[in-house]
């Protein structure tokens, strides 16, 4: 750090992450959560800043320090909104940050942001799914869904991960955001032998995992694992489970831990996915880390798997589902698609290169902030 120079506090907030953090905690996160917790591990190893993270109740300290972040204690999710959002507020006073930054919709981004506006902090937002952006989840949120546009207009910064979203938020909101990939660190490849058809992710309707259980039945010389942990409020669950059960050649696993997950990309031929509607799937990235391809039926941001040649989308169509799958495992043609999914993964995803761009970005927010208040 430069001498006299103050280091830029920078917190993020997303409850569901501490598992991510501890490992002793077997709860639900998703991809958003994922996504914050890279980077705050990633940011906290420059002496130039000072990481904080929010995070839900789970019975941990009020206050603890790992791996150079300063995890927070708020929200118990057993207790009633209004209790959660003054423990919310509580917590982000005691981050006492220069830049709040949250990732997905939900009545925290309108708290936060006007937290920001009062205490005059720099409020930053990135899109976790392509709903938040096309206008979808304002028509599905009447009330939520106009303060989450109006948080969004007051954002010095809004992050989008990909082009298209970012067009449908200065069409839908009238926001114009940045584009910033989701990131991951990349380790160097080692190789396992490829044996299984991937799928990993919650069992909320919009991920469709029954279409999985029903490719693993039209495919079954292949071995399909599918890792699904309980969406919050699911009530088919053990619906699904025991669907799955029926499928001889499909082991469903109900969870993995984070920091394990990389063997099952390892050992996978093709991750599949299901989604109706993404943002930028974690997964995606997870798998190029490895060299895994991807097969989607229909998620494919900005068109990345035709452009690169990381996979193939079967716009929708089941049927073509099922055949692109076995066009890929045909002569082995799936390494090719999985090598180019690696490639892609280093050019555009690489954590120690876009964690750059983000420290760029808030120091330049920083600065024109406190410029801001001094007027």
């Amino acid at each position: 750090m430069n001498a006299g120079a103050r280091a830029i506090k920078v917190c993020f907030i997303a409850p569901k992450a501490y598992p991510l953090f501890n490992r002793d905690v077997e709860e639900l996160f998703g991809g958003a959560e994922v996504d914050l917790y890279l980077l705050a591990n990633e940011l906290a190893k420059d002496e130039n800043f000072r990481v904080s993270f929010i995070t839900a109740d789970y019975g941990q300290d009020e206050v603890e320090v790992i791996r150079g972040v300063t995890v927070i204690k708020s929200l118990d999710f057993r207790k009633n909104p209004l209790s959660g959002a003054i423990c919310i507020w509580r917590a982000l006073r005691k981050a006492d940050a220069d830049v709040y930054m949250l990732k997905t919709a939900s009545p925290g981004v309108p708290l936060t942001a006007v937290f920001c506006l009062l205490r005059k902090k720099v409020f930053a937002y990135k899109t976790a799914s392509s709903k938040e952006c096309n206008g979808k989840y304002l028509k599905e949120h009447f009330l939520l869904g106009r303060a989450f546009a109006w948080s969004l207009r007051r954002a010095p910064i809004v992050f989008a991960q990909k082009v298209t979203d970012r067009e449908n938020l200065e069409r839908t909101i009238g926001v114009s955001a940045v584009v910033v990939p989701n990131a991951h660190l990349l380790p160097k490849l080692s190789e396992q032998e490829r044996e299984i058809i991937l799928w990993v992710g919650r069992s909320d309707p919009v991920k469709r995992p029954e279409v999985f259980v029903e490719l693993a039945e039209k495919v079954p010389p292949e071995h399909f694992v599918m890792i699904c942990q309980r969406a919050t409020g699911d009530q088919n669950y053990d619906s699904l489970v025991s669907k799955a059960s029926e499928v001889k050649n499909l082991e469903f696993i109900e969870r993995v831990p984070f920091h394990e997950i990389k063997t099952y990309f390892q050992r996978a031929k093709v991750l599949v996915n299901t989604s109706s509607s993404e943002g930028f799937p974690n997964t995606f990235i997870q798998a190029g880390r490895w060299a895994t391809p991807i097969l989607t039926l229909k998620v494919n941001p900005d068109g990345f798997l035709d452009e690169y040649g990381c996979g193939l989308c079967c716009s929708d169509d089941f049927q073509r589902l099922a055949d692109s799958l076995r066009l890929m495992l045909a002569g082995n043609k799936y390494l090719e698609y999985g090598r180019n999914a690696r490639t892609y993964v280093e050019q555009n995803h690489d954590i120690v290169r876009i964690i750059e761009k983000y420290k760029e970005l808030f120091t330049q927010l920083v600065g024109t902030n406190a410029v801001s208040r001094q007027e």
